[in-house]
């Protein structure tokens, strides 16, 4: 494993968000959606860091291929619900973005809810692998290297508690 992003980066880029977050939202209350597993310690970070008024829900989302005879398998994505969104300013809070597609999803689905706002804000932006055209609102750094591991994310259910983000070299 190799540190690409380190504790002290983090945490100063942590704190640049929340400024921007809190700035941009004001006084304005702020419903911010920790996306499950991953998104834990991002969330509990970035919280810390607004100083508009934040209330904290999480979800977790699932992708489930259901077979179709003769066709390709449909995939469903499947969320836990975070309540009543109406005219309420939302923040998805992941800690990494792939293709988007799931984020984008579950942005949509609250939108159609009639949420006021949803915004979106990852601590790394994989730019190169997005599928769907969704807009990073808010994002602490870009990636195009290999696996990343640490500061929420796993690898075979492993280091997610590491303070810092490290590449994982692929298996030999």
């Amino acid at each position: 494993m190799k540190a690409v992003f380190n504790e002290d980066q983090i945490r100063s880029r942590v704190r640049e968000l929340g400024q921007q977050i809190s700035k941009d939202y004001g006084d304005s209350e702020v419903h911010a959606v920790g996306i499950l597993d991953n998104g834990f310690m991002f969330l509990a970070d970035l919280v810390r860091e607004m100083t508009c008024p934040v209330i904290c829900h999480f979800s977790k989302m699932d992708t489930v291929d259901t077979a179709v005879e003769g066709h390709q398998p449909l995939r469903n994505i499947l969320y836990g619900s975070v309540g009543n969104v109406k005219d309420k300013h939302l923040l998805l809070v992941d800690v990494m973005i792939d293709s988007g597609i799931t984020l984008d999803h579950l942005a949509q689905q609250l939108l159609l809810k009639k949420a006021k706002s949803v915004k979106t804000a990852v601590m790394v932006d994989r730019e190169d692998r997005r599928r769907v055209p969704l807009i990073i609102d808010y994002a602490g750094f870009k990636w195009s290297g290999g696996h990343l591991a640490g500061y929420g994310l796993e690898k075979g259910g492993l280091f997610r508690n590491l303070p810092y983000l490290a590449e994982i070299a692929p298996a030999s």
